[in-house]
């Protein structure tokens, strides 16, 4: 009698028949024991909801640093230290980037347009390649590279080393010390890198078009005088002002709320460089079909 009831006792593995269940009869369990499905749509949803989450906090940091800017008392020697390290600094790797961008563009164009019997138009395609996409692109992700991470690093070790909260107990804003001077100076100096990516690249494809695969040197310029219009500038202007500001606005937020660890300022950085670059693409998409 003993041995027929635990038989028939679900409870203890058999099922009232006396025999085990299949093993495709329970559904797949995540490690945490809910359903497979439900595992996965909960996952998303918490990703999502840390995702939106941290918009707002983005969002809400950005709205405490415009108004700074306007607000005294200036702090016109952080200001002057920022403009030296992301703009001054950044000049070398602007102009050898620059270089090579236009030399590529001269080759790439010169080939192109002579199967369709038009080297003419080589000076117009190089300078409204640089002017109103790549100049402003690369120019930004060679900023975002180069200063906008060590910005994220330095702010991360200043969170890391209690100095920000140093800052708060002492009632001065870390916002207008730390994060105003890198929003005007990025905002500044990312333009007139790109000019000077702009002017390198032509001045790039002009080496290679005229002076190696022999285009007409007044053909080359007087096209492209004839074809690049005050709004393919202004279009290039537009979104170098914006970039600027993507970049200083990321990775300052990311420096600030970086986990005080070495694990978490290195991530922190990381992740600064990534968003800010994604963030650069997905605006010149949007910039381009609206402008």
């Amino acid at each position: 009698m003993a041995d027929d009831s635990r038989k028939r006792n679900p409870a203890d593995g058999g099922s009232p028949t006396g025999g085990h269940e299949p093993l495709g009869a329970r559904p797949t369990r995540s490690a945490g024991g809910e359903p497979f499905p439900l595992s996965w749509v909960r996952a998303v949803g918490s990703r999502t909801r840390r995702a939106v989450r941290e918009t707002g906090q983005m969002g809400v940091f950005l709205g405490r640093a415009l108004p700074c800017i306007v607000v005294p008392p200036f702090k016109g020697t952080l200001l002057l230290q920022r403009l030296r390290f992301i703009g001054a600094q950044s000049v070398l790797v602007i102009v050898l980037t620059g270089a090579f961008t236009g030399m590529v563009l001269g080759f790439q164009g010169y080939h192109t347009l002579r199967r369709v019997g038009s080297e003419a138009f080589l000076g117009p395609m190089v300078a409204l390649s640089l002017i109103l996409e790549l100049g402003p692109v690369l120019a930004a992700l060679m900023v975002t590279g180069r200063a906008g991470s060590a910005v994220t690093a330095e702010i991360g070790i200043m969170r890391l080393g209690e100095q920000i909260d140093a800052l708060e107990l002492m009632g001065l804003s870390p916002y207008r010390y730390l994060v105003v001077p890198s929003l005007v100076a990025s905002i500044i100096s990312v333009p007139l890198l790109t000019a000077i990516f702009d002017v390198v690249g032509i001045g790039g494809g002009y080496l290679v078009g005229v002076k190696l695969l022999g285009v007409s040197p007044g053909v080359y310029l007087g096209e492209m005088e004839s074809y690049v219009k005050m709004a393919d500038i202004l279009h290039g202007l537009y979104k170098s002002l914006s970039f600027g500001l993507i970049i200083s606005w990321v990775c300052c937020y990311k420096g600030f709320h970086a986990r005080p660890s070495a694990r978490g300022v290195s991530q922190a950085t990381t992740e600064a460089v990534v968003l800010s670059s994604v963030m650069i693409l997905v605006w010149d998409c949007f910039l381009t079909s609206v402008l």
